[in-house]
């Protein structure tokens, strides 16, 4: 792996509105070269999930997800079977070969794929996003070892499916549980900070239409003002250009110029009520203070 080669898709994700820094993009180049999983860590609203889509986005390859949850089964992560379907097809079938019967409504033609079964069967390698890992439990996640090793799944009806393409696998984490050394081991790795002010501006520019350079390095430096601020909710990347969004349509150019029109939209950045009642319209000012 070269310098050029981590340039190159640093380049790529900027052009589809991912501004990837050094760490991420020399992760996301050994990706390729290694052909192993990714693991995002990092809190809620930094962009682990964005990475995958911008993946999809420079690959033109379609992006699969895996919303994980407490609960999460195989059945609802690989796949399942029609049952219904199968009922008709016995009940059409009354007086058959039970074991020709059998053979019939555990084949592909009552397979219903599931998002890891979808991965490994398309032709075209995906985007796999496995997201939020750590909200799954223990089990699910041990049963995700044999996918992440040898990119294959076992269905006991149907004996053992190898990945066509090798799918681009990311994972996610909000560390809400430590996860284990055996999937630790299986992936690479890599952290994933709330921008500094330099690469927020930089994302502003790219993904909001209308804003100029002087608003978007206000607006990344009262994010980085209002996330040293003593909130419950840390405010993420989809806040701060949610709250872009909002400033440029109401014609906002400066944050100092307007501060009305900054505190009455706290409510795309603030997300509970204690978050909004600590900032009040003091401390607003206050911090316009400092970025302006």
């Amino acid at each position: 792996m070269s310098i050029a080669d981590r340039t190159r898709i640093a380049e790529r994700l900027a052009d589809v509105g991912y501004i990837a820094d050094a760490g991420l993009a020399t992760a996301l180049t050994l990706m390729d070269m290694l052909k192993r999983p990714l693991l995002l860590e990092g809190e809620a609203g930094v962009g682990k999930t964005e990475v995958a889509k911008a993946l999809a986005a420079i690959h033109g390859a379609e992006l699969i997800r895996l919303q994980c949850y407490e609960g999460l089964d195989r059945a609802d992560a690989l796949y399942e079977w029609n049952y219904q379907r199968q009922l008709l097809a016995i009940k059409a079938r009354e007086g058959a070969d039970p074991d020709t019967v059998e053979a019939h409504i555990f084949s592909e033609d009552y397979l219903l794929e599931r998002p890891l079964l979808a991965a490994i069967r398309r032709t075209q390698a995906p985007v796999l996003l496995i997201d939020e890992i750590d909200r799954a439990d223990e089990e699910f996640e041990a049963f995700l070892l044999e996918l992440l090793s040898d990119f294959q799944v076992s269905i006991p009806e149907l004996g053992t499916v190898r990945a066509v393409a090798i799918p681009r696998v990311v994972l996610t984490s909000n560390g809400t549980r430590e996860l284990s050394d055996a999937l630790r081991r299986r992936c690479l790795y890599h952290a994933i900070d709330f921008p500094d002010v330099d690469r927020e501006a930089r994302i502003l520019l790219a993904r909001t239409p209308g804003i100029d350079t002087a608003l978007a390095l206000q607006i990344a430096r009262l994010m980085g003002e209002m996330r040293k601020q003593d909130l419950s909710k840390t405010p993420g990347v989809a806040e701060t250009l949610d709250w872009a969004a909002a400033l440029v349509g109401l014609g906002v150019s400066r944050l100092d110029a307007d501060r009305e029109a900054v505190f009455e939209t706290l409510a795309c950045v603030l997300k509970t009520r204690e978050d909004r009642s600590r900032l009040t319209r003091e401390v607003s000012d206050r911090l316009i203070g400092k970025v302006a």
